[in-house]
């Protein structure tokens, strides 16, 4: 089996757009959640949200005949945003297929729901196009299409142009636990030897009428709209629900050994990954925490590690009832007694829940705690739930010496993905204690 390394990585977030920018946000433990300004919400339950705000998306180049749809689609021109820093952290101007074969460069992404924009009917209508036939046969010809449905994998078809990949790809829409399985299938196909390299991570934006509207139905939400920056606040006795954020993180993933071999800079070796499905309730976990618990336990497994050797756990944390207690639940279970020694911390507090891009941009959180010997914290945690009785990184973050950590992912429909990552080992290395 090959070792997967990290050599390259992006980020667009509500704290920070860019790698600086982001880990800042983080070692600040920074708010981006505030009053919605893309859209009127002021009608809704829910008026806040973590939206980015230092990209501006119309001046991102993008020479592609889908460029007016990829601007529209916010999620997709984060992708292609956060990306093109990642290639460029890992190979500068020479791209992947400088040093590898392009179908040896795998693109797997993530990403959230198709756009149907209503607008975009209004042209047809005026034009007299009424009956269902020939709106039909309005909208499936010429530009309509790409104007008023737009795919789920324009992002990632555009991110795999640019870098000249033409080996594996995949594009996952499995809610919020599909970031990190990018990239823990990226990780698989490099450690299979499907793939030498890959472009891995998710995009999102849900913060739309149509996004915030469906999770107010849902009663998913905050609505401690008073709170702006406070209102997400994983594992506290007072919270109410999860605050939707947008964005996006990629990372390359390359064979160890061949970027090694090419002098390329190690961030991390990704040591395992698990992924399972519950098949309960879409919005519930299961009460038997069996499906979150054998994820966690086979990323362990896969990376010949076992809890105790993990010094930080980002949780999938969202501040819902529901979510909170049940991860807490299945930590203890697999950790046992390290659960009273391992930190663990949800940047949602800080980003809000990206969904399809959560995991993906959680995991820089981190790689950012591997670099930088500094964990990240549960900003608003002020009163710990006594039914969420773990090692909280709360309030601010906090210093602590990190080899391996852990990233959680529990989604909607009972998808769960777990991801283990640390400092690369040498050979014959003793695996750490």
């Amino acid at each position: 089996m090959n070792r997967v390394a990290v050599t390259g990585i992006g980020v667009v977030s509500p704290i920070g757009s860019g790698v600086e920018a982001f880990f800042d946000g983080l070692t600040r433990g920074a708010s981006g959640i505030d009053v919605i300004g893309s859209f009127d919400a002021s009608s809704f339950p829910t008026r806040i949200a973590g939206e980015v705000r230092d990209v501006d998306l119309a001046s991102v180049e993008l020479p592609w005949p889908e460029a007016e749809a990829v601007r529209r689609d916010r999620k997709s021109a984060f992708g292609v945003v956060a990306a093109r820093e990642a290639v460029r952290t890992a190979f500068g101007s020479r791209g992947p297929t400088g040093w590898y074969g392009p179908h040896r460069v795998a693109v797997i992404a993530a990403a959230g729901l198709e756009v149907f924009d209503l607008a975009d009917l209004v042209p047809h209508l005026s034009q007299g196009v009424v009956n269902g036939a020939s709106l039909l046969e309005s909208l499936f010809s010429g530009p309509a299409l790409a104007r008023c449905q737009i795919p789920s994998d324009l992002g990632a078809r555009c991110i795999a142009r640019e870098g000249g990949a033409a080996g594996l790809y995949a594009v996952n829409v499995s809610a919020c636990a599909a970031g990190t399985q990018a990239l823990g299938e990226a990780f698989l196909a490099i450690r299979e030897g499907a793939a030498d390299c890959a472009v891995a991570g998710g995009y999102d934006s849900m913060v739309n009428p149509l996004g915030v509207g469906g999770f107010c139905m849902l009663e998913a939400l905050s609505t401690a709209n008073e709170l702006r920056g406070a209102a997400s606040r994983p594992f506290d006795r007072r919270r109410d629900g999860f605050v939707l954020g947008e964005g996006a993180a990629f990372c390359v993933l390359e064979n160890l050994d061949m970027a090694r071999a090419r002098g390329a800079s190690i961030r991390a070796e990704i040591l395992g990954y698990g992924s399972t499905l519950d098949a309960f309730r879409v919005t519930d976990p299961a009460e038997s925490h069996e499906g979150a618990m054998a994820a966690m336990r086979g990323a362990l497994e896969v990376a010949g590690l076992e809890a105790r050797d993990i010094d930080y756990v980002n949780a999938h944390g969202t501040g819902t009832r529901k979510n909170d207690p049940a991860e807490v639940a299945a930590i203890r279970c697999v950790f046992g007694a390290e659960a009273d020694r391992v930190p663990v911390s949800s940047t949602k507090s800080q980003i809000g829940h990206l969904i399809g891009a959560a995991g993906a941009v959680e995991f820089l959180a981190g790689l950012f705690a591997l670099e930088r010997d500094l964990l990240p914290a549960t900003i608003n945690l002020e009163e710990p739930d006594p039914e969420c009785d773990l090692v909280h990184v709360a309030r601010t973050p906090r210093p602590a010496k990190v080899r391996a950590f852990m990233s959680n992912s529990f989604g909607f429909g009972g998808q769960n993905a777990v991801i283990v990552a640390g400092r690369p080992r040498d050979e014959g290395e003793e695996v750490p204690q």
